[in-house]
């Protein structure tokens, strides 16, 4: 299990679009990985649950993988996050 904390830095925070290309991104990886908001852990891959979470710009989530590709599951999707959603 690899677990990495990034803050979500764009406005809008995960929500439509932005939630949209990181579930894309998610599902690159054969990894099981999950977003951690607080308490709650949502599968990153489950469009309903990333948006359940209502990530707004500003809030520090945890991504979690865990399998064959962890790492560069979870380094990629940092990536993403850190890109602003190229926004």
């Amino acid at each position: 299990m690899y677990v990495k904390k990034v803050t979500v830095e764009n406005q809008v925070g995960l929500h439509a679009r932005p939630a949209t290309f990181f579930i894309q991104k998610a599902n690159e990886f054969k990894s099981s990985i999950w977003v951690e908001k607080e308490e709650r852990r949502v599968n990153a891959k489950s469009l309903l649950g990333v948006l359940s979470l209502g990530i707004v710009g500003g809030t520090t989530i945890s991504i979690i993988a865990d399998g064959a590709d962890e790492q560069a599951a979870v380094d990629g999707l940092i990536e993403l996050v850190n890109s602003g959603f190229a926004e």
